[in-house]
């Protein structure tokens, strides 16, 4: 009995300081956007929105905000069908070098976000397109396209394949059965790769600071630049904003196909 009180201790005092250093920032960044002063503090020195309102009436914080979700939305375009087709491949169909190719989608992960931002910054740079919001997109979806072959994968190797065979039994065309059978079937795992591309693509920094110029910055790149000289709580309020954004994503997420599936593709 003492034992088994122990190890509960134990593992319950592992379990509390672990949300506690994952949500402090959080709770910290939302407190200070609700101060009632003029610089970043926490505890707030009182209670007010004006933060909230003075980044719905700042244009440059606002048009860097809309940037960034064409930049989300030009990603998951790609990614979609590219990811969606790529996952289904690997997981029903026997590839060539098909070991190489799932050991080639680590190389994103394997090859330091600098390297990958400084060789795409040098692709889009000689093909005259530095500077322009959709190449970020692109470079994007390149980036974290793993993230959508995986969720794909794993709701494909879960597909029967006596499924299919007897739908072509029955006569059906291989679109068909691409349409009715194999499309629904991964649709739990292209729901999820296409919020998590959104979710990083909206959140990119490094590849963004690379790719883009002063007149065309996406919002993390517009924050890095105001935090450069002063932080202040209107900062502290567009990260909320960001922070609602990703929760109503993984709401979206648990509503559509469920946390468990999501966990389970990764």
């Amino acid at each position: 009995m003492t034992g088994s009180l122990s190890k509960s201790i134990v593992i319950w005092t592992f379990v509390i300081a672990s949300l506690v250093m994952l949500s402090a920032p959080t709770i910290v960044v939302l407190g200070a956007s609700f101060t009632a002063g003029n610089m970043i503090t926490f505890p707030p020195e009182g209670l007010s929105l004006k933060w909230y309102a003075a980044i719905s009436q700042a244009s440059g914080l606002r048009q860097a905000f809309f940037r960034s979700l064409y930049v989300a939305t030009i990603c998951t375009l790609i990614a979609i069908p590219v990811g969606t087709l790529a996952g289904i491949a690997l997981a029903k169909y026997r590839v060539r070098f098909g070991h190489g190719i799932q050991i080639y989608l680590l190389l994103p992960f394997t090859i330091p976000l600098i390297g990958s931002g400084i060789g795409m910054m040098l692709a889009f740079g000689n093909a005259g397109l530095a500077g322009q919001l959709w190449p970020l997109g692109v470079a994007c979806a390149v980036i974290n396209l793993p993230f959508m072959i995986w969720a794909v994968t794993a709701s494909a190797s879960n597909l029967s394949p006596d499924l299919e065979l007897a739908a072509a039994n029955c006569g059906a065309p291989p679109l068909q059965r691409f349409l009715y059978i194999t499309l629904p079937a991964v649709m739990p795992g292209i729901i999820t790769g296409s919020l998590l591309m959104f979710i990083l693509a909206l959140n990119e920094f490094l590849v963004s600071l690379l790719l883009v110029d002063a007149r065309n910055v996406t919002l993390p790149v517009q924050i890095y630049n105001s935090i450069r000289s002063i932080i202040t709580p209107d900062l502290a309020a567009i990260s909320v904003v960001f922070i609602a954004c990703a929760a109503i994503a993984i709401a979206v997420l648990d509503r559509l196909v469920g946390l468990d599936v999501f966990l389970k593709s990764k």
